[in-house]
């Protein structure tokens, strides 16, 4: 009896495991075979009312697609190496062998080829190479650098560039979302978003040997990293407000927040490096510090915000113009200026010569005085570099229009006599036309004194004879 007993419990566990199983099997598992040969196909039938347009849910204003489409394609990687050129003086043999690369971002600003960057991320770099959105690839002139703002002007050969439009930042409000576009980590046209945080801001990152050092950034919370120096920051209208610059950090990656120099400084500086390749800087001639509660009750002020002269510079224009030592400044052209930061980036803005409106407080009155602005020589004079026309023991001259069109070029100096020095050294001959160095075209006696300026260790020239025989040589510069 219990034989038989096991043996029907044993059949109904079978049974009961089986109806079990195949409830599973058709539950859990497909036995079934397609009947496509296309999942996208599957996919299209399922969702015949899927709207594939995903930026549809974005609020008016706050869409970045067409803002990152047209800015992407003029901001620029900069490339740069570093170290003196081990080369042979056999021009046939020469070569340069760099010790070291880096890289950052750059912005076109115009279609012709100037492109705007960080100094730092150009300085002292033997050579400069700019690729494009499209992998074009330009050497790069270095038409001037400005250590205390920490800008740099490059010109390329290129017509017809995308470039980005300048914005106004002094209309950039607290809040406003921007776009930080650049190449950090080496990796191409990366776009990020963010707001403005806070303007005028100072962070004690430039250092500048005349202690003369802008520091006026715009902070966002953009992330960027190492690489996106350089780049542009654009208001969603794509227009350009800042050139991205530092980041707050204590590992050199980003941790929060990053700081961009406002545009409205970045134009007077390009305009100066086009004009005379150097910033012509207009000073006031004071120290200051900025006005606190604590400051303002140790020395009686009547007021809590303003920047405090502490000291005023003999044949200064501030001295001319009557400021005094406990002056507090509030004003620069009518534009409020409650740190030093904003006064600093309100008179850099302005050339030796410029005559501005400065109000201040002093025992409890406000007045106004007109400043005219003054170099650091204590002139009002613009300061224009000196063509050298003979370098290093060779003479140089102006190539005329028809020896250029004969040897089909479009500039080069001519080297007019040699005495002994290091071109004679290379084995360069008098009449040589030079037209490139290190790949660099050479437009006239001007424009080589400015490529020479910024070259260290071997430099490659390239040019032609009059009767077209064509002449490479090394120079250990």
């Amino acid at each position: 009896m219990k034989r038989y007993l096991f043996v029907a419990v044993v059949l109904v566990a079978a049974f009961v495991g089986g109806i079990v199983g195949s409830i599973y099997t058709a539950r859990f598992i497909d036995t079934s075979v397609s009947t496509y040969n296309s999942i996208e196909e599957r996919q299209n039938s399922l969702l015949t009312n899927y709207k594939t347009d995903t930026s549809y849910q974005v609020p008016p204003g706050l869409d970045f697609l067409a803002t990152a489409k047209s800015i992407t394609p003029g901001v620029v990687h900069i490339r740069t190496s570093y170290g003196p050129g081990d080369f042979s003086f056999n021009p046939l043999a020469f070569r340069q062998d760099w010790s070291a690369r880096s890289s950052g971002s750059g912005v076109i600003v115009s279609d012709d080829g100037y492109v705007v960057t960080n100094y730092h991320v150009i300085e002292d770099a033997t050579n400069i190479e700019v690729v494009m959105n499209n992998n074009q690839r330009f050497y790069a002139k270095l038409m001037g650098v400005d250590p205390s703002t920490d800008l740099a002007l490059l010109k390329i050969k290129g017509k017809q560039l995308p470039f980005v439009k300048y914005g106004n930042s002094d209309n950039v409000q607290l809040g406003e979302w921007v776009l930080a576009i650049g190449n950090p980590f080496d990796l191409n046209s990366t776009v990020t978003a963010g707001i403005i945080s806070a303007k005028a801001r100072n962070i004690g990152i430039l250092r500048d040997r005349n202690n003369l050092q802008v520091e006026a950034f715009l902070q966002t919370d953009a992330a960027v990293n190492p690489g996106n120096s350089g780049g542009a920051l654009v208001n969603l209208k794509g227009e350009l407000i800042g050139i991205n610059s530092a980041i707050a950090t204590s590992n050199g990656s980003y941790q929060g927040y990053s700081f961009a120099i406002p545009v409205s400084l970045v134009k007077k500086v390009m305009d100066d490096l086009l004009e005379f390749g150097q910033v012509q800087r207009g000073l006031l001639g004071v120290q200051i510090t900025d006005v606190n509660a604590e400051l303002a009750e140790d020395l009686q002020l009547t007021i809590n915000q303003g920047v405090l002269v502490s000291r005023v510079n003999e044949n200064s224009a501030a001295q001319v113009a009557g400021i005094q030592q406990g002056d507090v400044i509030v004003s620069i052209d009518q534009h409020t200026v409650n740190t030093v930061s904003e006064l600093q980036e309100w008179v850099a803005r302005n050339r030796p010569g410029k005559e501005l409106i400065v109000t201040f407080v002093r025992a409890g009155n406000m007045k106004d005085v007109k400043v005219r602005l003054r170099n650091s020589e204590g002139l009002e004079n613009i300061a224009v570099k000196e063509i050298k026309y003979e370098i290093g023991g060779a003479t140089f001259e102006d190539v005329n229009y028809k020896t250029l069109a004969a040897l089909q070029l479009e500039g080069g100096v001519r080297i007019a006599s040699l005495k002994e020095g290091k071109w004679k050294k290379s084995g360069v001959k008098e009449d040589f036309i030079i037209a490139f160095v290190d790949k660099l075209p050479v437009n006239n006696v001007e424009d080589f004194n400015r490529i020479l300026d910024f070259k260290k260790g071997g430099i490659l020239i390239e040019g032609f004879y009059a009767q077209g025989e064509k002449g490479t040589y090394g120079i250990d510069w």
